[in-house]
């Protein structure tokens, strides 16, 4: 028996499909000879680059383009990422923050809710987004109130945002593998968060940047623009044996382009 059509392809209209050719290498952290480290050549020399407040953004949820994806709020990591949000609110004010009175309100900016069927705390919903989220005719400017507080004191963003929020769409993943000798490494796979990285729920996003063209315009590529959040996912030996790899892959020419970064070309 076949499977659903949406199993198949797992896109939508201007969407390309999920399964395609791609290119990767693996290497070892210079600083750790027992963490192996594979990374998506092909997604991360794409041009794909965030088209929040345009266009070209249509949102995770029919009828909701300007909320991009901060439709459902941000789950929390652990301690560490509620301590950093803790702290990063603190520094916002009535001017950066459109609900900053409602966030800092009785019912609070965090909800529980159930992540992997455990109960998990999110970043509250406040009419149909992130409370997070400035709307449009904020005179400060539609967008994360914590991203854009950011960019205004001069620090990455991922020093404020929740970590599912700045690691998007960079996807890592970490296992420890045996070996044929019996040994263990620990084994870091960096790669594009497709449809298929939010579990079933992916397939059901109205939306999804990561394979449109349209989000495949980028002065820079992946493994320029994200530097920050690289580095910090692996750590600057780490990231600076990646960015040379990713040179020189490119002056080569890859075989396996992302279909979105051809087809936008």
């Amino acid at each position: 028996m076949g499977l659903p059509l949406k199993a198949v392809t797992g896109s939508r209209p201007g969407e390309v499909e999920l399964d395609f050719a791609r290119e990767w290498v693996e290497f070892y952290d210079p600083d750790n000879p027992e963490h192996l480290i594979a990374a998506d050549m092909t997604w991360l020399l794409s041009r794909w680059t965030c088209v929040f407040g345009t266009p070209a953004c249509q949102g995770t949820v029919e009828g909701r383009p300007d909320d991009g994806c901060c439709s459902h709020g941000a789950f929390l990591s652990d301690d560490d990422d509620r301590a950093q949000l803790d702290d990063a609110v603190t520094l916002l004010t009535d001017e950066d923050w459109q609900y900053r009175e409602k966030g800092l309100g009785r019912k609070g900016y965090l909800e529980m809710d159930a992540y992997d069927d455990k109960p998990n705390l999110r970043t509250r919903k406040y009419k149909g987004a992130c409370i997070f989220l400035n709307r449009p005719g904020w005179p400060g400017g539609i967008g994360c109130a914590l991203h854009s507080k950011a960019l205004k004191i001069g620090v990455e963003p991922l020093t404020l945002k929740p970590e599912v929020c700045w690691q998007l769409p960079i996807r890592r993943t970490q296992e420890w593998i045996t070996r044929p000798d019996d040994t263990q490494v620990l084994k870091t796979t960096i790669t594009e968060y497709d449809r298929r990285g939010w579990g079933e729920g992916g397939a059901d996003l109205h939306w999804y940047c990561t394979g449109d063209p349209a989000a495949h315009v980028g002065a820079k590529q992946v493994w320029q623009s994200y530097a920050p959040e690289l580095t910090e996912l692996l750590g600057e030996k780490a990231y600076s044996e990646l960015a040379a790899m990713c040179k020189r892959r490119s002056s080569l020419g890859l075989i396996a382009i992302h279909p979105a970064t051809r087809a936008a070309e």
